[in-house]
Formats: C-alpha cells, sequence, structure tokens
C-alpha cells in the first residue's frame, strides 16, 4: 500500500512538472530560429527535484501533451508538426538530457556541483540533438546550424543549468526534509 501511495504521488510530481516544463516555455525571448525559452530550466527542475525516472517521465508527459494538440510548447504552440518541425529536435533532446542529469546525480550526490555538472552535460545533450535535427529538418549546413542552433544558448544554458542546480538541489533538500520526498525516490520509485 506505502509503495503504490508513493508511486502514486510521483507520478503526479511528474504530471506536475510537465505543466510546469508547458508554462515555462511560454517565457520567451525570440531568435530567427529557435528562441530561448524557460522549458529548458523546467527540464533541469524536473530531473534535478526527481530523479532520472520521474524527472523523464515528467518530459515524455509534457512532449505527448504538446504533440497531441494542446499548446504547451514555446508560443502557445502544440501537435505533432511542431516536434517534426525544426525545433522538435530540441524537445526530443529534454528526455534523454532529463534521464542524464538525474542519473549523474543519483549516482553521485545531490549538491549543487554536482547538479552544475549534471544540468550541464543535460544541456549539450539537448544543444546536440536539437542542433543535429534543426540541420537535417532545415537541410542547412553544419556551420548555420551550429551557428544558429547551438552557439547562441550556450551561455545562456550554463546560467539555467546553474539556477536549476541550486534551486532544485535547494527544494530537494527540503522536501526530503519535510518527509514530503523520499531520496529513494529517483531509482527505485
Amino acid at each position: 500500500m506505502l509503495r503504490s501511495h508513493n508511486q502514486l504521488k510521483m507520478w503526479i510530481l511528474s504530471a506536475l512538472f510537465a505543466a510546469i516544463i508547458g508554462i515555462l516555455a511560454q517565457v520567451t525571448i525570440p531568435l530567427p530560429l529557435v528562441p530561448i525559452t524557460g522549458q529548458t530550466l523546467a527540464v533541469g527542475l524536473a530531473a534535478t527535484i526527481l530523479g532520472s525516472r520521474y524527472g523523464t517521465l515528467s518530459v515524455i508527459f509534457y512532449a505527448l501533451l504538446g504533440s497531441i494538440g494542446i499548446p504547451v510548447f514555446s508560443g502557445m504552440s502544440g501537435g505533432f508538426g511542431v516536434i517534426v518541425g525544426p525545433t522538435g529536435g530540441y524537445i526530443i533532446g529534454f528526455i534523454p538530457a532529463a534521464f542524464l542529469t538525474g542519473y549523474i546525480l543519483e549516482k553521485t550526490s545531490f549538491s549543487v556541483m554536482k547538479g552544475m555538472i549534471a544540468n550541464t552535460v543535460g544541456m549539450f545533450v539537448t544543444l546536440v540533438i536539437g542542433t543535429i535535427w534543426l540541420k537535417l529538418s532545415v537541410d542547412m549546413t553544419w556551420t548555420a546550424a551550429f551557428t544558429s542552433g547551438f552557439l547562441p544558448f550556450i551561455v545562456v544554458g550554463l546560467i539555467k543549468a546553474f539556477l536549476a542546480s541550486w534551486i532544485g538541489i535547494t527544494v530537494y533538500k527540503r522536501l526530503v526534509s519535510a518527509k514530503l520526498l523520499s531520496s529513494s525516490n529517483q531509482i527505485t520509485g
């Protein structure tokens, strides 16, 4: 009974973080091809707080909600066309990024320094997958894809990685301390 209650709680938290990702996706700085959004910060927070399993689940929920047409993607957009469009690779890249971020923290420690490392790895995973997808979907050169889909996001990505680490680890520790989240949730579920 306790295990199923804990699992239900974690599924609800995953759904909540899917909504948070959708909300922060609306915080946008437009650029020519790929905007800077708050969704990458939210993905980092989900993975940092919920760990690999449930952080990834929250990103999958988010991607599914958007792909069926609910306007949770940047600019209040949704639909499968966004997933297969130029920015879809970044959304797909959030899935392995969330998993790796949470996994690194689970295998090391939930500290701000380890969180920064984990979130930086996640950021680069997202940027690499997104840039490859951008290059292939728009049929541009590798140089053009790199300069428009990767390079402009490094500094902002590092800032978001720091924020996701600092805020995420702080929230994680407080939730564990308040017994609202078990440190064993991340691996065993």
